[in-house]
């Protein structure tokens, strides 16, 4: 496939002018795979960050960045990520978690969605992978690892625009608005990609909003994330060589308010709907639609004991229902509760001990434990080690599927793992 993209690229920032401090070795904070913000250098799990905010010109999807990571595994039906499925560490799609800001992504229907992150490229600020099971931390669905995606704060009044085009009828624009005062701040994004395919019955249309907006108090923050996404392409050999046709939609919100620095509380809301025609051109011969609502909801808290002793504990709820002509009307909820002790004193040692318990239908119910630990050998080497515990529920798909082919099983149990690692 040739293709031949004109780039029109429009961006300016308005703000007050700061004194220019000498250039320094920039530290790296991530927060996938700990219960805190650490410096990358200190975890003692396989942790891996990629700059987006700083490359986006460089970048023209969400797939382009994950690519970076010669570890994970990345396979794309269409380009520019319009479906993609992603693996880590030789697990499946379904046993990869995707965070956003620290919201699970995942659908309950399908790991295919998995992907299906509604936010604009334009809003993120750059992904961290977790390699290695992340039950302890997360739950279900972290397996193999976990992928989260950390969306920007605007550091001045912000526009940028992107367009591009080319062959095969390739068609993009792409922009966001920021705005920050001393107490707010606020970044408003959207994405819209459009082709008519390299081949026939591969076309697509890609559009995605996003909002972004934290306010800061004395002693607290709110952050509330809005976003929305809508992608309908040609599916022709997806699934065996029929020409079909499929068409997801994403509504989400998210919300999140810290508390005196120890406490915080968080809530999201995600709906995801799927339609699937197997005869584009004769859609009356067989179509499945297929409508998830996911609810999640936390509190957690840490107390210190002393400067390099923490405590993480915490409570956890999630809901979630499908209306499917093809899988039937269910509804599931689980609850979880964690605690972690975490002792670091930087630049020498770190040990991690975890557990969480997990309920979910009938008092069934899993446990999660994790240990990990870290020691400096000198100034730049670092010996780490770690085991584990994780679990994936079986999806919906995996429960109730049903064609003439193929057929689910209601009595399906949650897949489990242990893994163990070590490192420098």
């Amino acid at each position: 496939m040739r293709a031949i993209l004109l780039f029109l690229v429009v961006a300016c920032a308005a703000g007050e002018d700061k004194p220019q401090e000498p250039s320094r070795r920039r530290e790296v904070i991530v927060v996938t795979g700990a219960y805190e913000p650490i410096p990358l250098e200190e975890a003692d799990r396989s942790v891996a960050a990629f700059d987006v905010a700083g490359s986006v010109l460089l970048l023209n999807s969400i797939a382009d960045v994950l690519r970076l990571d010669p570890t994970l595994d990345l396979r794309q039906r269409t380009p520019n990520a319009v479906q993609s499925d992603l693996s880590i560490r030789g697990g499946t799609f379904g046993q990869t978690l995707v965070l956003l800001d620290g919201f699970r992504l995942n659908d309950a229907q399908s790991g295919h969605h998995n992907m299906d992150v509604p936010v604009p490229l334009e809003s993120i600020e750059r992904v961290e992978v977790l390699r290695g099971s992340g039950s302890a931390l997360y739950g279900s669905d972290a397996v193999g690892g976990a992928v989260q995606f950390i969306t920007r704060e605007p550091e001045a009044t912000e526009l940028r625009f992107r367009t591009a085009a080319g062959n095969f009828g390739v068609n993009q624009q792409r922009g966001s608005l920021g705005f920050a005062r001393r107490r707010i701040s606020q970044i408003l994004s959207f994405a819209r990609d459009v082709s008519s395919g390299f081949r026939p019955n591969r076309d697509y249309r890609n559009l995605s909003l996003g909002s972004s907006t934290l306010w800061k108090t004395g002693l607290s923050s709110t952050r509330v994330l809005l976003s929305h996404n809508d992608r309908p392409f040609g599916a022709q050999g997806f699934y065996g060589s029929f020409p079909s046709w499929e068409r997801t939609k994403t509504w989400f919100a998210g919300l999140r308010q810290q508390v005196r620095e120890k406490t915080e509380a968080s809530f999201a809301f995600r709906r995801h709907t799927d339609l699937f025609v197997l005869y584009r051109d004769r859609p009356q011969v067989f179509a499945n639609r297929h409508t998830v609502e996911a609810f999640q909801a936390a509190v957690r808290r840490r107390d210190s004991f002393s400067p390099t002793a923490v405590l993480h504990y915490g409570v956890e709820g999630y809901r979630d229902a499908i209306e499917s002509t093809n899988l039937g009307s269910h509804v599931r909820g689980r609850g979880a509760g964690y605690a972690a002790f975490d002792v670091r004193s930087l630049r020498r040692f770190s040990f991690t001990l975890a557990a969480r318990k997990e309920v979910h239908e009938r008092g069934k119910s899993q446990f999660s434990p994790s240990a990990s630990f870290g020691v400096w050998l000198n100034d730049r080497l670092k010996l780490r080690a770690g085991a584990s515990r994780a679990f994936r529920l079986p999806s919906y798909t995996d429960l109730y599927y049903h064609d003439p082919a193929s057929r689910g099983s209601p009595d399906l149990r949650p897949e489990l793992a242990a893994s163990y690692e070590a490192g420098v």
